[in-house]
């Protein structure tokens, strides 16, 4: 017997007419039933968070930072509880599981701290000019109106609380649709978000089906769009409204150099003990996992073999026994289409390493080399335990591998070199460019985003806020400087 989850309607529970059912990827156990909001009910949240948008905004800095401590703090407090949820509806081994709550814990608490500071003001005078004598500019930053979040499955607690943290801690009110695969992380959110003394209609958390999501975006009540998940579904959200403002947090193929200088076997096994684990934690399931090796032709014999082992040696399975590395992915059409995609690039010429096999919704950690560039493995993102090796003559030929997609998240350098350093982060054409590791790192606090197709605008905290609102001057006169 399996309890319906309420949804969060402007900060009070509420049930729908349907509701559904939420499975098991690894058993296809129902963990739990989600109740889905009527049309009056979606309606009703947007009417609530449109009409508190001034006394939202106007709320002072003090209590939008208590309620961000208390939800932290009580994150912290239910970690196992709510890590097994996660675990159970998305699949993904407990260790990672029990990360991405402590991961949440830590963007709530960010988030309490940037309400501290957010919005001080900033003066600049005027009269450097003669005609702004005695003018002085003050700018602060105001709400662009109320944020819809849409969250994906692959992080179905964090990547809630990067789209409800920041709009809290700016004062904006924001109405959050999880994924229809994982929605009962986001719930259990909603429980401790209730507990505060948050405004009523300030936040809602509705698990709106698919389907019904187009009049939701295209509502002018709800300026901007925080979305993140494929490229295919945020650009056509994107198309649809021209005239609101996108976040955009799209697909990667993430890649990790492993350049000339890295060649020690201590560096060796580090690296590639990082790719293994790297392109394979939450079932390779992350827009920042490894999916490229591009090894230097001088490292490249020590380091494959080590890749191959340190992949053959995660552990898989169940991923409520701790000892699992890598689960299942979210379904089995989404391992169906993994084996696919390996199918096709070794039919078209690819080695195959080790895996390349499918049971149900899970897919064993797999390692190609000689893949050609055409293939769907090599252009897309594979969202699935799948690493493609490569050799390149130099660290020219490096950055340029690099470049060759059409994605530009994040991509890891291996590297002793401070200038290689520098030069890395001057020629790769990615968000993020992470020295001596692989592109899978992401601190909560830092500007999170990506380049050409893996989107727009940035994530962390204080530049998501910086995101929810815009400047806004204004010019004092008269004024003895």
């Amino acid at each position: 017997m399996t309890s319906t989850h309420a949804f969060w309607l402007a900060g009070r529970q509420a049930t729908g007419e349907a509701a559904f059912d939420v499975t098991s990827p690894w058993d296809g156990r129902v963990v739990g039933t989600a109740s889905v909001p009527s049309d009056a009910q979606v309606e009703e949240a947007v009417a609530a968070a449109y009409a508190v948008r001034d006394e939202f905004a106007a709320t002072p800095a003090h209590v939008r930072a208590a309620a961000l401590d208390q939800v932290s703090r009580r994150l912290a407090e239910r970690t196992e509880e709510i890590a097994r949820l996660i675990s159970a509806e998305s699949g993904k081994p407990m260790k990672w599981a029990r990360g991405e709550v402590g991961r949440a814990v830590s963007v709530f608490r960010f988030a309490s701290e940037e309400a501290r500071r957010f919005n001080g003001g900033e003066a600049q005078r005027l009269d450097t000019d003669a005609g702004g004598q005695g003018r002085l500019a003050f700018t602060r930053r105001f709400p662009k109106g109320v944020v819809l979040g849409i969250a994906p499955f692959n992080f179905p607690l964090n990547l809630c609380a990067h789209k409800i943290a920041p709009a809290i801690a700016a004062g904006v009110p924001i109405i959050l649709k999880p994924a229809p695969a994982t929605p009962l992380s986001a719930l259990i959110l909603g429980e401790l978000l209730a507990e505060t003394e948050l405004p009523a209609g300030s936040w809602s958390i509705l698990p709106v089906p698919n389907d019904r999501m187009p009049a939701l975006v295209q509502d002018e009540r709800l300026p901007v769009i925080s979305f993140t998940g494929s490229e295919k579904v945020g650009y056509a959200i994107m198309d649809s409204v021209p005239r609101k403002h996108c976040t955009l947090e799209l697909g990667g193929n993430g890649a990790a150099v492993v350049l000339a200088d890295w060649a020690s076997d201590e560096d060796l096994d580090r690296a590639a003990q990082r790719i293994a684990t790297f392109s394979n934690y939450q079932g390779g399931q992350s827009c920042i996992s490894v999916q490229r090796v591009i090894a230097d032709a001088s490292v490249y014999d020590r380091l494959l073999p080590r890749i191959v082992a340190a992949v053959e040696a995660q552990v898989t399975g169940d991923p409520g026994d701790d000892a699992t590395d890598v689960g299942p992915l979210v379904s089995e059409a989404a391992a169906q289409r993994v084996e696919a995609w390996v199918q096709e690039a070794v039919e078209a010429g690819a080695t195959l390493l080790t895996g390349g096999k499918r049971d149900g919704a899970s897919y064993a950690p797999t390692v190609l080399t000689d893949v050609p560039d055409e293939v769907t493995i090599s252009c897309e993102e594979v969202f699935g335990p799948v690493l493609t090796v490569r050799k390149a003559d130099g660290e020219a030929a490096a950055f340029a591998a690099v470049n060759d997609s059409k994605y530009g998240l994040q991509a890891g350098v291996f590297t002793h070199d401070l200038q290689t350093a520098f030069r890395a982060h001057r020629a790769l054409e990615v968000g993020g460019v992470v020295v001596g590791d692989v592109p899978s790192y992401r601190a909560d606090q830092m500007p999170y985003g990506g380049a050409k197709q893996s989107g727009v605008g940035r994530e962390g905290v204080k530049f998501a806020m910086d995101d929810y609102t815009y400047e806004r001057v204004m010019v004092l006169t008269g004024l003895h400087l």
